[in-house]
């Protein structure tokens, strides 16, 4: 190869590094945006109260008292094994899963208790969906992927438009419209996160739950789920529970900061110390605690 050809080769491959960095550098050290009002009379989906999740004798949180509005985006935040995922899962009782898991106090949904015996878990999650951490998609194809849940369901409509309308407000349509037959596996795992939220998507639930759904992604996928994030949170309410500060700050209307209490006899349990508007939580939060951890003094 000549010399131009060589000079040529390593230009475009530095051109493609600089932009690369470029959108990591948006994405982790871009400041808390400035937020949008968060109007304190918006509908009430969760009212939480005196929470409490117990594994067999082990207590992981205690005595949570919550809400989640409407259309908003609220984070929850705090050190590893403080209770947040086990929160999370409170709101769609995926920790009915658990053999041993046990929840006490209440959590009303539109006023209504979902622990009650005669609600059904079913409907709830179908209700409430559900993204998990790592990209799950099934080994089927794109189509299928999408479809399943509503067959489940008994749809009785136009699949092949659901499927569209789904992957449309999961920003995926454009991507992968040429090729619904093929694997959802075959995705990168940005794709394929979005996927997973198209299936949440496709079972018209009013609630999406996030587990952490950036952890296992690049920054660049990790930015366009965080922009797809403001884009549906029109239409959903959405909880995230996220490890990443700058992304709580970028992306959500409300945070709940939990930390662990540790008692004398060295018992761990998670307690939530502080929940407010997002923008307060980062900028001037109301417990002490609360400050040392968004300014990573400890956690």
């Amino acid at each position: 190869m000549s010399e131009s050809g060589e000079s040529m080769e390593v230009d475009v491959a530095r051109e493609s590094a600089q932009q690369g960095e470029s959108e990591a550098e948006r994405l982790i050290v871009q400041p808390p945006r400035e937020h949008r009002p968060v109007p304190s009379d918006a509908p009430v989906v969760f009212d939480v109260h005196g929470l409490s999740v117990w594994y067999g004798a082990f207590r992981a949180i205690r005595d949570v008292n919550i809400s989640i509005h409407q259309r908003q985006i609220t984070a929850l935040i705090g050190p590893s094994g403080c209770g947040k995922t086990t929160m999370l899962r409170c709101f769609n009782r995926m920790n009915d899963l658990v053999p041993t898991a046990r929840v006490e106090g209440s959590i009303l949904y539109h006023g209504a208790d979902l622990y009650e015996r005669e609600v059904d878990p079913v409907e709830v999650r179908r209700r409430i969906g559900m993204v998990f951490q790592k990209p799950n998609p099934f080994p089927k194809s794109i189509h299928e992927n999408v479809a399943f849940g509503p067959k489940i369901a008994g749809f009785k409509g136009n699949l092949d438009d659901l499927v569209e309308k789904s992957l449309r407000k999961a920003a995926l349509w454009d991507e992968v419209k040429d090729k619904l037959k093929d694997s959802g596996m075959a995705l990168s795992g940005g794709q394929q996160q979005r996927l997973c939220i198209a299936r949440a998507i496709a079972v018209e639930p009013e609630v999406i739950l996030m587990d952490e759904p950036c952890s296992s992604l690049d920054p660049v996928a990790t930015l366009r789920i965080e922009e797809l994030m403001q884009e549906l949170v029109s239409d959903y309410t959405i909880v995230i529970v996220t490890h990443n500060m700058q992304q709580a700050a970028r992306v959500s209307d409300r945070t709940a900061f939990f930390t662990v209490d540790v008692r004398d006899d060295g018992q761990r349990t998670g307690i939530l110390v502080e929940y407010d508007a997002t923008g307060k939580i980062f900028r001037n939060p109301s417990d002490r605690r609360t400050e040392d951890y968004v300014t990573g003094r400890f956690g």
